[in-house]
């Protein structure tokens, strides 16, 4: 958690925080994208995080790519901006979030070798849109989702 939301949470405790961050969709060659096994949940999630104080949504998402995974992308790709009920997350520690997510795609990069920051992840794997796992956090469904579907129409188109 970064130093921002660590002074939020000593003034409101575990109650819901509207937060804005970042996630990055880092896909192979064939559409299958990154997940990393958090530490903290023990579900998959997407490479990304929360906003800092004056950092834009890309900024966001390369910064934390590279802490996660030690990945730097070329072109990042709006996929959408996803916010609402189905953004909700409760952790185990009991704080609550409702996040605010700019969701970009990325290409893997050729011949890169991925760093993985154990601290905040355990694993990580490639998984097919159609193939993903049961423990998937929640707030990663309907960017998942958006992005299945945008896999098939370009296969499709």
């Amino acid at each position: 958690m970064n130093d921002y939301v660590t002074e939020l949470r000593r003034a409101v405790g575990t109650r819901p925080l509207v937060l804005p961050g970042t996630s990055v969709l880092v896909t192979d060659p064939g559409g299958a994208v990154l997940l990393l096994a958090r530490a903290d949940t023990g579900g998959w999630g997407l490479p990304g995080g929360i906003m800092d104080p004056g950092e834009s949504f890309e900024e966001t998402g390369r910064r934390e790519l590279l802490e996660e995974t030690g990945l730097t992308v070329g072109r990042l790709e709006l996929l959408g901006v996803y916010s609402g009920a189905s953004c909700y997350y409760r952790y185990p520690n009991g704080d609550e979030i409702y996040n605010v997510t700019a969701a970009y795609l990325a290409a893997f990069p050729q011949g890169a070798v991925l760093s993985l920051d154990t601290a905040e992840n355990t694993r990580w794997r490639f998984f097919a849109p159609d193939g993903l796992p049961p423990d998937l956090i929640g707030p990663e469904r309907p960017i998942l989702a958006d992005y299945a579907r945008l896999l098939e129409e370009r296969r499709a188109g």
